[in-house]
């Protein structure tokens, strides 16, 4: 398989911190401002408090969440701090995505990489990995180098995001209360110029429309680092436009490309809805978390609280609704607990056309027979490949490396099921009427298929970070095969 990954590829600098290392940090900053901040938390970072409150905010209420950095100094602060104790690791949906295909065997995998500096190149897979031998330098309307990519290119920035993984139990004094950190998770503060503006490598837009034909798939991600407005007075509605143009330049020429859409966390409620909107249509699937999800309440109806909580009766409805109302082929939802995915009928390609049913009744029950036992198949089908992603991303937190499908296989062995994702399970074969298989299960809705798994969970995780991913690009590889063989 042949697949491109576009668009956000970072170097992650992960840190594991502690309870007592947090009782520091807030011990010379002033009470009020952080606790407003954690009330009514600000999802950027402008100081060292906007920082330090995010952090606390997630590590209190066990949330993963990710913010921007826009001031040098609070990078400058980090890079001083935990650059020199952090683990370097791939960063970026499209990066971490790009090694998940390498590493489980996809013939060639292309990734959009805007800086291509020494740390950053050295983090890929050294698998299947594909640089495209083309100038990195985009040029502008008059045909010449632009001066903002030559600078670009020149300084040899990282992208860096400082990622703090937290464990469960871990306790700090918060001015005098004592709290205890509910779940693992992690907290990420981001400093990169690039992919805040989808900068795409024109060496990797290049490679995509001469070898378009070529390509089975495409996992593009990375919209969620959008900014409303840019200092050169351009939106994000602007960088939006030439994606999608990209985009349906593929389409046109390899009808049978996937497209699938990786979410991330939206600092920015209309710049989720305006992606979501606009790449409805176009992509083969999409796929995001329960907060996500939640962001989309608007569009769904369904309670946020429910969502959040990881209630699968509340999931599955809003998943139909939202994948309904704007008739997305497949929607992927990941939570830490289980995952879940609504798909159409009469999207999937190994789908056998039914005809038009006889008045003779025999006949027409044949055909109810052959129907029901083909999307049964499909849904069971369907099933295997969820099965396939949830051991990726199990593995890959119990040991943060992955190392070919027997690894995978191993490591997915010793973990346990999520036990609330059983529990999630049960009440959604009452709800939904659906019925068992291995170890998920599935329902007819309308037009489409749910289908439920519970997730592999590791008892002592060597990273939270890229599980979404690596699930993602999982079951996206195994469905291709899958289209392949059928």
């Amino acid at each position: 398989m042949k697949i491109l990954c576009g668009y956000n590829v970072n170097v992650d600098s992960v840190y594991r911190i502690s309870g007592a290392e947090i009782s520091e940090l807030l011990e010379n900053l002033e009470m009020t401002d952080i606790l407003e901040k954690i009330d009514k938390p600000p999802g950027k970072i402008f100081s060292k408090s906007d920082f330090i409150a995010g952090l606390v905010y997630c590590m209190k209420n066990g949330y993963g969440d990710e913010w921007l950095i826009f001031e040098q100094a609070v990078f400058e602060f980090l890079k001083t701090r935990y650059f020199e104790k952090s683990l370097l690791k791939m960063g970026g949906n499209a990066g971490i995505m790009a090694n998940t295909l390498s590493q489980l065997g996809a013939s060639r995998v292309i990734p959009n990489v805007a800086v291509p500096s020494e740390i950053q190149l050295s983090l890929f897979s050294k698998k299947s990995i594909y640089f495209p031998p083309f100038p990195l330098q985009r040029k502008n309307s008059s045909g010449a180098e632009s001066e903002e990519d030559m600078e670009i290119v020149s300084s040899n920035q990282d992208a860096m995001h400082f990622v703090f993984d937290f464990s469960e139990g871990e306790t700090f004094s918060l001015y005098g209360t004592q709290i205890r950190v509910p779940r693992e998770n992690r907290f990420i503060a981001t400093y990169d110029h690039l992919n805040v503006r989808l900068f795409v490598n024109l060496a990797f837009e290049k490679y995509a429309l001469e070898h378009a034909c070529e390509i089975d798939g495409a996992l593009i991600s990375g919209f969620h680092l959008l900014l409303e407005t840019y200092s050169d007075g351009s939106s994000y509605k602007r960088i939006l436009e030439n994606t999608l143009c990209n985009i349906r330049r593929w389409k046109v020429l390899n009808y049978k490309l996937r497209v699938s859409l990786e979410f991330g966390h939206f600092t920015s409620k209309d710049i989720a809805n305006f992606v979501f909107l606009e790449f409805a249509s176009i992509c083969d699937s999409i796929g995001m978390n329960e907060d996500e999800l939640a962001m989309f309440c608007h569009l769904h109806g369904v309670p946020q609280n429910e969502l959040l909580h990881m209630e699968a009766e509340a999931v599955g409805n809003a998943t139909f609704e939202l994948a309904s109302q704007y008739g997305l082929k497949k929607l992927i939802i990941h939570t830490r607990e289980f995952v879940l995915t609504a798909f159409k009928k009469n999207s999937e390609p190994n789908l056998k056309s039914i005809p038009e049913r006889s008045v003779n009744f025999q006949v027409s029950e044949k055909l109810v027979n052959f129907e029901s036992l083909s999307l049964q198949k499909m849904a069971r089908q369907k099933i295997e490949t969820l099965m396939f992603g949830v051991s990726c991303a199990g593995a890959y937190a119990n040991s943060g490396r992955l190392e070919g499908r027997k690894f995978v296989e191993e490591e997915a062995s010793k973990l346990r099921e999520s036990t609330i994702g059983r529990e999630q399970l049960d009440l959604f074969l009452k709800v939904f009427k659906g019925q068992a298989f291995d170890k998920g299960a599935y329902a007819f809705k309308g037009e489409y298929i749910l289908c439920i798994l519970p997730t592999l969970l590791s008892k002592f995780p060597i990273t939270t970070v890229g599980l979404g991913d690596t699930f993602t690009a999982g079951i996206f590889l195994r469905e291709l095969e899958l289209d392949v063989q059928a």
